[in-house]
């Protein structure tokens, strides 16, 4: 029988690793830290996203176009009030993508860095 395997931590590529980890942990509340010598964020159950500078960093565009950088995965973040998440997410840096589809469920948004991630209803 094969043991189940456990998500340790997501690296998260970015062009400045102290801005994203400063917007995750006041967007999420989770603590800042560092492990493994990198800027992160864990939460009170033991997620952790580690942040790592890239030279050449780009951004990911969404939706996705051919020949432009693709986003690889996106988070979708359950939250109580998808609107006034929206608005918290805007006040710490975050831009809401042009493109939704979601409708009152989910709103899509860009971190600093321009990851896509999803404020999603509980």
């Amino acid at each position: 029988m094969t043991s189940e395997v456990t998500l340790g931590n997501v690296m998260v590529d970015c062009d400045d690793e102290r801005k994203l980890q400063t917007f995750y942990s006041k967007l999420l509340g989770w603590e800042m830290c560092e492990l493994f010598a990198r800027p992160a964020v864990r939460s009170s159950s033991g997620i952790v996203f580690l942040f790592v500078e890239e030279e050449g960093y780009v951004p990911p565009v969404w939706p996705e176009e051919a020949g432009r950088q693709q986003k690889q995965m996106h988070f979708d973040f359950q939250v109580d009030n998808v609107m006034e998440m929206v608005k918290r997410a805007e006040l710490l840096g975050a831009v809401k993508s042009k493109v939704q589809f979601g409708g009152k469920d989910y709103v899509t948004m860009f971190d600093p860095a321009g990851h896509p991630f999803c404020l999603c209803k509980k």
